[in-house]
């Protein structure tokens, strides 16, 4: 089978990394892919968001099965322009899409198909927001959450009603997150340990992918901002086989039942974000791909081959067995740039990636790197989460000493990283 994975990120890395050493795999290409794609397959310099383009290759190069990583891209609705041109892609419409690319529309869905999620109101101006903030009526602390996509950054847990307001005025009216923050959504504030949950779907039925637990904000001890995610953990130890059964009967199955019924047949990853209340699982947000940092913890579980399941699932008739996961613990620590989640200086060379790749159980996969030169003689930053250093254990604590001690090999200027990753794993 000859694969494009599309998206240039850590989450593509560890995609492109999985599929590449399978079997049933011929070749991986990637699209932009970054350097630490390269090694594995051929890199196209072609835009996530270029879906002419992308479809283009695909058909020239009758590519088998295009994966896609990113949010963007399925936002813009490639699936629909592949599936026009007779083209095999796995992952949601641009209708199904808006699962993820629209916070209002994903509440109202859950509404009407009874998911349990947060009370929240719908503000399409400022002066809305506000009024729904000075009644009170969703309690404080409140999040508020840009309603369109906004990298993962456009969710603030404002403590007071004065962060709330500021957190207001920064997503509609100074639109720090542009046409994301149009519309916002406020919604009290759940209470509880978060997992990450992800299922594979062909549009009729459902399979459980595993779980993770990331941490989302930018320093030890959850203090700082918001940010797309410091590092990650699998398996979530909260999720035990009667939470997976809940998660899927409860949330996962009226997701795809209730696309289909409305007549948006949901075919890819489906990342679910809960909040392990007191009243059970609530939604706190859908995802319509892998998480990341969760997919570089999560895919290197899977046992088994991804690329027949996931070509199966986008032509509609998902592979009924269940998928098999290996026993070991996995721990990914991002290294970010200086003062991520706020950008930062590019371009600054990085030393100490082989020696970390070699130590064993140790993978390195790049998110923010590009190289120096067109002669590729060395590798430099380019974004604010850089690189994610994964290891495995037969215990948490043996990946997670594995995992910094990746870390402790690799320099660039500024880089920062929590150093509490995988510590919630052992307090269960």
């Amino acid at each position: 089978m000859r694969i494009l994975v599309i998206g240039g990120g850590g989450r593509e890395h560890a995609l492109a990394w999985k599929l590449s050493a399978e079997e049933d795999v011929r070749e991986v290409v990637s699209a932009p892919g970054n350097p630490g794609i390269a090694p594995l397959g051929r890199t196209l310099n072609i835009d996530v968001t270029d879906i002419n383009a992308l479809a283009a290759f695909a058909e020239h190069e009758r590519i088998e099965l295009t994966v896609v990583g990113p949010e963007l891209p399925l936002s813009h609705g490639i699936v629909d322009v592949f599936e026009a041109r007779g083209l095999r892609i796995f992952g949601p419409t641009r209708a199904a899409a808006q699962l993820e690319s629209s916070k209002a529309f994903a509440k109202a869905f859950m509404s009407r198909h009874g998911i349990l999620t947060a009370r929240y109101r719908v503000c399409d101006s400022a002066a809305a927001a506000y009024s729904v903030l000075d009644s009170g009526e969703l309690g404080l602390p409140v999040v508020i959450k840009a309603d369109g996509l906004a990298a993962g950054k456009g969710v603030v847990i404002a403590p007071d009603a004065a962060a709330a307001r500021a957190a207001v005025s920064a997503v509609m009216e100074e639109r720090r997150f542009g046409d994301a923050g149009s519309s916002v959504v406020i919604e009290e504030c759940l209470e509880g340990p978060e997992v990450s949950f992800f299922a594979i779907s062909d549009g009729v039925s459902a399979q459980p992918l595993g779980s993770a637990q990331d941490h989302k904000r930018a320093y030890d001890d959850d203090e700082g901002p918001n940010t797309g995610g410091m590092g990650a953990f699998a398996p979530s130890p909260l999720v035990d086989d009667g939470m997976q059964s809940r998660i899927m009967r409860e949330i996962v199955h009226p997701v795809v039942d209730g696309m289909s019924r409305e007549g948006y047949a949901y075919r890819g990853f489906l990342y679910v974000g809960l909040m392990l209340t007191c009243a059970g699982p609530k939604v706190i947000e859908f995802n319509v791909r892998f998480g990341d940092p969760e997919a570089q913890v999560v895919l290197p579980r899977i046992a088994g081959s991804l690329a027949p399941r996931l070509a199966s699932a986008a032509g509609g008739a998902l592979d009924p067995h269940p998928v098999a996961f290996t026993e070991d613990k996995y721990v990914g620590v991002v290294i970010a740039s200086k003062g991520y989640p706020a950008s930062g200086a590019t371009g600054l060379p990085i030393t100490g990636l082989d020696h970390a790749a070699a130590l064993d159980g140790v993978a390195v996969f790049h998110s923010g790197t590009r190289y120096s030169d067109e002669r590729r003689r060395e590798i430099v930053t380019a974004g604010g989460r850089v690189l994610t250093v994964v290891a495995r254990g037969e215990t948490y604590q043996q990946a997670i000493d594995r995992a910094y001690s990746g870390v402790a090999l690799i320099h660039f200027d500024g880089m920062h990283y929590r150093r509490d990753i995988g510590r919630k794993a052992q307090h269960v």
